[in-house]
C-alpha cells in the first residue's frame, strides 16, 4: 500500500441528566469532562501528548481528532484511544459532580444522530496527490461511498415519517443532501470540498469525507479506511474510471441504508441497475486486478483486500455471519434477539435505549464494550495497544515530534501554542518550530 496520511475526527454526543432538585447548568458538567482530559486546565481546545486534538465543537459536544497516522491499523488504535480518553473523563466528571452535591448522570456517545433529529458523525481525512483532478476523483468515489455503508454503517433505528420505526444500515446516510459541497452542516455532502492539507499544498490535497458513520467496531473502522485508501491509490495511479456513476446518488444512499436485506437495486447512469453489494464487488475486483498488474500485491494491501472479499461474501450469504465483526450486523442481531424475546415492536422505547447504549463509550457501561468483554464481538487490536495510544503518538509521522514537545512543555509547566504544523513556547516567546511535512518524524530527516 502506498504510504499515506490518515486521520479520523469523531464527534461525540454529550448528555447530562440532572436528577437533583437544584438547577445545574449542563455547561458546568461539560467543563468537568474537559478537565478530566486536560488536568489543571479549563481549555476546551488542545492538543494532547499522544498527538491528537480534543475540542468543544459547535453544539457543545466534544470532538476528538486522531494524530496523523500512516498505517490503517494505527488509525483504528488511535480512534479507539479517543474513546478510552473520554471514558476516563466521564468518571472524572461524575466524581466532581458528586463533590458538588449534584445527583446526575453523564453520558458520552459515539453515535450519529440524536432524538431531536440532529446528525453528527465521523469525518475521514486522506492526504492525496494534488495532480488528480477533483472532478475525476469525485465522480469515481461517489458510488463507492454511497454503497460502502453495507460494511461501514453503524446501524440504527430511524423514523420513517409516518410514525413507524425502521432499522437503517447507516443513520448518517439519511442526512446526506448533496453530492459535493463545501458545507459540513447545512448541506452535508457525500464529498466535502474543504482542502486544508496541513502539508505542502503544491503536492497534496486533503480529502475530507463526512458521509460515514462513527464506528465502534474496530473491524468496521479498519475496512472503512483501508478499502477507501486502496481505491484512492488506484485512482491516483490512473485506474478505476467512473463507469458506475449513479443516476441519483442521494436517493440511492437512502434506499440502500433502509434495506438490511441488501437486495435493493439502484439505477446507474444509462439505466443499468445494481445492488450495493454488486457495486462493491466491482470496486473490489477492479482494485485487486489493478494492484496485481505488476506482480504480487504487498502484504498490507492484500490483508485489506482479503477482508473486503470475505465481508462481501458473507454479506451475500447472510449478514448474520458478520454479527461478531461489523457494526450494523452486531447491532441488528442484538436488537432482533431482544425484540423477539420480549415481543416488542421496532418503535418500542427500550430498543431506542439499546441503540444509544451501544455507542456509550464508557468501558464498563457501554453495550458494545460489554459485548466485547463477554466474548460476543471480535477485536482487531489488543487493549494494551489502545492504552498505550492514549499517551504515545504514532512513531512514524510528525505526531511523534508534536507529542514529545507537548509532553516536555507540560513537564516543565511551560505555556505553549500548538497546531498541526507548528509549536511555540510562550514564556518567554521563542522561535516557532514548524513541521510542515506530516510524513517526517524528524529522527532521520527523511520522508521515506
Amino acid at each position: 500500500m502506498v504510504r499515506r496520511i490518515f486521520g479520523l475526527e469523531s464527534e461525540y454526543g454529550f448528555v447530562f441528566q440532572n436528577k437533583s432538585q437544584k438547577a445545574y447548568p449542563p455547561e458546568r458538567a461539560l467543563e468537568f469532562l474537559f478537565q478530566g482530559i486536560l488536568m489543571n486546565s479549563w481549555s476546551r481546545d488542545a492538543f494532547l501528548p499522544n498527538g491528537a486534538r480534543i475540542y468543544q465543537d459547535t453544539g457543545s459536544h466534544p470532538e476528538y481528532s486522531t494524530p496523523e497516522c500512516d498505517r490503517v491499523r494505527d488509525v483504528v488504535v488511535h480512534d479507539k484511544a479517543g474513546e478510552r480518553i473520554l471514558s476516563r473523563a466521564v468518571d472524572f466528571a461524575f466524581d466532581h459532580l458528586h463533590e458538588e452535591g449534584v445527583d446526575g448522570s453523564l453520558f458520552v456517545l459515539k453515535n450519529n444522530t440524536d432524538s431531536a433529529g440532529n446528525s453528527y458523525g465521523c469525518h475521514e481525512n486522506y492526504l492525496i496527490d494534488r495532480n488528480v483532478t477533483f472532478w475525476r476523483l469525485s465522480r469515481t468515489l461517489i458510488p463507492f461511498f454511497v454503497t460502502r455503508q453495507i460494511f461501514a454503517g453503524a446501524g440504527g433505528l430511524v423514523p420513517d415519517g409516518e410514525g413507524k420505526v425502521m432499522f437503517a444500515l447507516s443513520p448518517r446516510a439519511l442526512h446526506i443532501r448533496e453530492k459535493i459541497s463545501c458545507s459540513t452542516t447545512s448541506s452535508r455532502p457525500i464529498i466535502n470540498t474543504r482542502d486544508e492539507p496541513h502539508a505542502d499544498p503544491q503536492k497534496y490535497r486533503r480529502l475530507h469525507i463526512i458521509v460515514g458513520d462513527s464506528n465502534m467496531s474496530e473491524l468496521s473502522n479498519y475496512l472503512k479506511v483501508g478499502a477507501t485508501a486502496l481505491v484512492l491509490q488506484v485512482i491516483e495511479e490512473g485506474g478505476l474510471h467512473d463507469r458506475m456513476s449513479l443516476e441519483d446518488p442521494i436517493r440511492s444512499i437512502r434506499e440502500i441504508s433502509l434495506d438490511p436485506t441488501l437486495t435493493r437495486k439502484v439505477r446507474l447512469e444509462g439505466g443499468r441497475e445494481m445492488t450495493a453489494l454488486e457495486i462493491q464487488w466491482e470496486y473490489l475486483d477492479s482494485v485487486r486486478s489493478f494492484l496485481s498488474r505488476e506482480g504480487p500485491i504487498p502484504a498490507a494491501s492484500r490483508e485489506i483486500l482479503d477482508l473486503w472479499e470475505r465481508v462481501l461474501s458473507e454479506l451475500g450469504r447472510d449478514p448474520e455471519h458478520l454479527s461478531r465483526e461489523m457494526d450494523w450486523c452486531i447491532k441488528f442481531r442484538t436488537m432482533v434477539q431482544y425484540r423477539e424475546a420480549k415481543g416488542l415492536d421496532w418503535s418500542h422505547p427500550v430498543l431506542s435505549m439499546l441503540d444509544y447504549q451501544y455507542h456509550d463509550v464508557h468501558v464498563d457501561r457501554g453495550l458494545y464494550n460489554r459485548l466485547v468483554r463477554s466474548g460476543r464481538v471480535d477485536r482487531l487490536v489488543e487493549e494494551e495497544e489502545v492504552l498505550c495510544a492514549m499517551e504515545v503518538p504514532p512513531q512514524t509521522t510528525r505526531a511523534k515530534l508534536r507529542g514529545a514537545h507537548i509532553r516536555q512543555a507540560m513537564k516543565e509547566h511551560r505555556s505553549f501554542t500548538v497546531d498541526w504544523t507548528y509549536m511555540r513556547l510562550n514564556d518567554p516567546p521563542q522561535e516557532t518550530v514548524h513541521w510542515s511535512d506530516p510524513f517526517r518524524n524528524w529522527e532521520n530527516g527523511s520522508t521515506e
